[in-house]
């Protein structure tokens, strides 16, 4: 296949809000590519189903927590995997801040702002971005669906929050190329039509830095 062949993208990394389904492409292109996935480990936070219950008095251990965490999952990729040709992940680094400045206030904000930058300062940069977007129903209607327990006391209100957070961010976005995705009325995770056309716009051999797929809308709830 000849995108196989374009040594431009080794990298890949999904972005979006939770439930808009980073890790199910992220697994998706992993099987089509046959690469090295990296995956959140937002099971392993012991903080995080309280932070959903009392986001003000659980934030910032929440957030040093997956701090450290991805920290260390990412430092792995600064040496070249040399038995997988591509590397997916379900998140970039720099996404990090979206939580802390939308959760984090005074001192705690002012130490993670001093810890970030040495951590981030050497680590591999993805050779492309997908940011998926989606409405606030469609994400509500996926997290429900997945029905996860830490997930349960997450509100439409926070959703929509780091939907505005997120926006903020990527529309800003200038580290590495970036896909905008409109994923709210796709299907790429039981749709291999779906599928199939999102690969090809990942690999376009006329992408930009900053692209914007818009699929065919189609109603799905």
């Amino acid at each position: 296949m000849s995108v196989l062949n374009d040594t431009s993208i080794k990298y890949i990394a999904v972005e979006g809000v939770i439930g808009v389904g980073k890790t199910s492409l992220a697994k998706k292109l992993k099987e089509k590519l046959d690469s090295q996935l990296i995956v959140e480990q937002f099971e392993v936070n012991p903080f995080l189903e309280k932070f959903y219950s009392d986001r003000k008095r659980f934030a910032f251990q929440t957030q040093m927590f997956f701090l450290v965490n991805r920290f260390k999952q990412q430092e792995d990729l600064n040496q070249e995997n040399l038995f997988s040709q591509f590397v997916v992940a379900d998140y970039i680094f720099e996404k990090d801040r979206i939580f802390a400045y939308l959760n984090l206030s005074g001192d705690e904000l002012k130490l993670y702002e001093t810890m970030f930058p040495l951590l981030f300062k050497n680590l591999r940069k993805p050779d492309l971005v997908v940011y998926l977007q989606s409405n606030v129903d469609r994400l509500m209607y996926n997290i429900r669906k997945r029905n996860r327990q830490f997930e349960r006391n997450i509100s439409r209100s926070y959703i929509e929050e780091l939907c505005d957070a997120y926006d903020h961010f990527f529309f800003r976005y200038s580290s590495t190329p970036l896909l905008i995705v409109n994923s709210s009325d796709i299907d790429f995770v039981n749709s291999e039509k779906d599928f199939g056309e999102l690969f090809k716009a990942i690999f376009r051999d006329d992408r930009g830095f900053i692209e914007y797929f818009q699929p065919e809308v189609k109603r799905l709830l």
